[in-house]
């Protein structure tokens, strides 16, 4: 395993195996006011809302891990429940959702590691259509046009905590646009996501959120 691709790999599990730019403060998550928690409730409502917004979309994205190293790559989303990671020459893995599970492919060691999503906040923000308030929570960020959302299971702490940031865009699904995240792992771990160039409603067919499995056949199992 390359020296990237290790750095690549833990982070990679810290970010989408947890759940799914911009820290947010530790003062913004103490107790909500009545008032101001009814104004959460109606933008983590508007959130949902530009979540199931969009069809498809595709962005460029860097990932940096809490020591500042970065990777880049190209992020391809579709509804519901697919997603795909495809990272820079040099990085041999690869992410992929297929909308029940969550692959892992690491070609340099030629190992598959899957994650079922189907419950868990992950499954919840690749596929608003669920229960996506069950998981997460609208955090006050102090300004009007950028939202924050903090997903998170309490039953399952492994899975780490995932705080969203959109930004107001006339131009985004639903008036917002996810613009990063911050992933939070059981062991402390930050990673931090930005995106750019998104763009929605391209055409992505099914086979994007395919693989190429490198282990041999008698040692695949799913």
């Amino acid at each position: 395993m390359t020296d990237l691709t290790h750095f690549t790999a833990q982070p990679l599990r810290a970010v989408l195996a947890g759940a799914l730019a911009f820290a947010v403060p530790a003062a913004l998550v103490a107790p909500i006011a009545p008032a101001a928690a009814q104004s959460t409730d109606v933008e983590l409502d508007q959130v949902v809302g530009a979540l199931r917004a969009i069809g498809t979309m595709t962005a460029s994205f860097t990932q940096t891990d809490r020591n500042g190293k970065t990777v880049r790559g190209v992020l391809t989303l579709k509804r519901p429940g697919k997603i795909r990671f495809e990272y820079e020459k040099g990085v041999n893995m690869l992410l992929v959702s297929d909308g029940h599970a969550l692959t892992l492919v690491d070609y340099d060691v030629k190992q598959v590691q899957r994650w079922p999503i189907g419950n868990s906040p992950l499954g919840a923000l690749l596929d608003p259509n669920r229960d996506v308030k069950k998981f997460g929570k609208a955090i006050p960020t102090g300004t009007a046009n950028v939202y924050s959302v903090q997903v998170k299971d309490p039953k399952r702490p492994e899975y780490g905590v995932i705080t969203l940031i959109f930004v107001k865009s006339a131009s985004a699904p639903g008036g917002l646009e996810l613009t990063s995240w911050v992933a939070l792992d059981s062991q402390n771990q930050r990673t931090t996501v930005r995106l750019s160039n998104q763009r929605y409603g391209v055409a992505v067919a099914d086979s994007a959120f395919s693989y190429r499995d490198p282990r041999p056949s008698g040692r695949r199992s799913g």
